[in-house]
């Protein structure tokens, strides 16, 4: 038996170099200590590490640069060195399939960004435009590293260099689940979908503190850059998640409906829904009287498979409705004017959210679904000023740029401008339906005639009456849909029940569509 004397000199004796390992091992798993992270879990918050692996299949996860630490000398931080240096990185499988992921670990110095932190986020960033995988960024930083100076700057820089080339060949997912500011909110903006934590997560350039000193207005950081406000009335983000978990879900659910990368078709599933399923019910939701609003999302729900929409940007420009659903199985992005609200019409809002959605969907070879019910552009001068003309052009740029299989159905109204915009059969969309009492003018049967009867309608005996049948005469005769069949703008005028099996019929039709646009550089989207 070994003496106690023994023992002690056990102890005394050097690590071996697998004992070593093990210590930098644990000590890298630490983060900024337990104190620290202790706080972040008070604060609601999982750890960096804790998300990736929450996020990621289980033991899936390879890490790379684990002991990477700053090379700052000055203000004391060469007495302050963290294993990975306030990042975590790496890659691995979501649902069986390969994603790169970085991780800010704000327990590190608030998770600011350094060299060597900038170095492991576009090491994976370069190794993802490789291989052809989506990157995944868990934004929680305080910003650039101060005591770094411009080195840090130029990390940031050279992350948004990636961001920018990589756009449009693998898909780029931010999650904003800690603070993210200055600088840091500009890499997240450039990727396709960002998710924000409601409560722990803030974005803005200007902090609360530099616009009351600059402008003298008083706002808290919830109002000025929280989730709620960036999903409702910036724009910025796509998603509201309750807390870190659900947030780190909705990325897993929204790479179900995408591909790798720009070369792989989207994911397809099986489905025990019938492709062929008629749905009489469809033949009552849209409203005889073409003033009354309805929710474009009953129709949505009753023709994908399941009933499933996964909405994008649900908060935001709510006249239009974007999401990602599946038809028969396959991925499809869906686009429809909403006229349970402004009465579904395009407005700044509605044609930045529909044009940037459409954009991605035709990346990443996702065919669209457009559900048309729209009146016009909103009128106004706050409109006008706004830059509606210049705004509206990019949803139409959108729609006329894509390649992808695009596929209308005009519910009720298709008016004037917006009619052209909502993927019309002149912007090269491949199948165009409508339903029997859609309505296809430059204007409303109301607004028409008012114009070209204006003589007789005053002169009337009964002004009320004769302007009304004026109106149904015109809708009869100029608006219906039968009209635009005769000149082939309109595919076929359907049943509405019979709406999914068309559209599933359509899509196996287009499966190997071939289109493409004139060579270019790139073109000039109104921006």
């Amino acid at each position: 038996m070994a003496t106690s004397e023994s023992k002690i000199e056990d102890k005394q004796k050097p690590a071996t170099g697998l004992e070593r390992l093990a210590e930098k091992n644990d000590a890298a798993l630490e983060g900024g200590g337990p104190e620290r992270l202790d706080r972040q879990h008070a604060s609601g918050k999982m750890t960096a590490r804790e998300r990736v692996e929450f996020l990621l299949d289980d033991g899936t996860f390879e890490e790379i640069d684990r002991f990477k630490k700053h090379r700052c000398l000055d203000f004391g931080m060469e007495n302050q060195q963290y294993p990975g240096d306030g990042v975590v990185a790496g890659h691995g499988l979501i649902d069986g399939r390969r994603v790169f992921v970085f991780a800010q670990d704000f327990t590190v110095f608030g998770g600011s960004l350094s060299e060597t932190n900038a170095e492991k986020i576009c090491k994976v960033m370069d190794m993802a435009m490789k291989v052809g995988a989506p990157v995944i960024g868990l934004n929680d930083s305080g910003g650039a590293r101060i005591q770094e100076g411009v080195v840090s700057l130029g990390g940031y820089a050279d992350i948004f260099l990636r961001n920018t080339l990589a756009s449009g060949v693998v898909p780029q997912i931010s999650a904003i689940m800690g603070p993210c500011a200055g600088g840091a909110v500009y890499s997240p903006a450039i990727t396709d979908f960002n998710v924000m934590v409601k409560t722990t997560s803030y974005m803005f350039i200007t902090g609360p503190d530099v616009i009351k000193t600059v402008t003298h207005q008083e706002v808290s950081k919830e109002e000025l850059g929280g989730a709620m406000t960036h999903n409702s009335v910036s724009g910025v983000a796509h998603f509201a998640a309750e807390n870190d978990e659900d947030c780190l879900r909705t990325i897993r659910e929204l790479l179900s409906f995408i591909p790798s990368n720009n070369l792989d078709d989207p994911p397809r599933v099986s489905t025990s829904d019938p492709v062929d399923r008629a749905d009489e019910r469809l033949n009552s939701i849209v409203p005889e009287a073409p003033n009354m609003p309805y929710d474009i999302r009953d129709i949505v729900h009753l023709v994908v498979d399941d009933g499933y929409l996964f909405e994008v940007h649900e908060h935001y420009a709510r006249n239009i409705v974007v999401g990602f659903a599946r038809l028969g199985g396959r991925s499809v992005g869906i686009v429809a004017n909403q006229p349970a609200h402004l009465a579904g019409v395009l407005d700044i809002d509605a044609s930045i959210k529909a044009a940037r959605f459409v954009r991605f969907c035709d990346c990443f070879n996702i065919p669209l679904i457009t559900f048309e019910d729209v009146p016009g552009f909103l009128p106004g001068v706050e409109q006008e000023h706004g830059g509606i003309i210049r705004h509206g052009a990019k949803l139409l740029f959108a729609f006329a740029e894509a390649t992808v299989p695009k596929i209308t159905v005009i519910t009720r109204k298709a008016y004037g401008g917006a009619y052209c915009v909502m993927a019309s059969k002149h912007i090269r969309a491949d199948v165009n339906l409508a339903y029997p009492r859609a309505e296809i003018a430059v204007m409303g049967a109301e607004g028409a005639v008012g114009i070209l009867y204006r003589r007789e309608i005053a002169q009337a005996e009964n002004p009320d009456a004769e302007a009304k049948r004026r109106a149904d005469e015109f809708r009869e005769k100029f608006a219906s849909p039968y009209i635009a069949a005769e000149r082939g703008f309109i595919d076929e005028v359907i049943e509405p029940k019979f709406t999914r099996p068309k559209l599933i019929r359509a899509l196996e039709m287009l499966d190997t569509k071939r289109d493409q646009n004139p060579p270019k550089k790139h073109g000039n989207i109104p921006l």
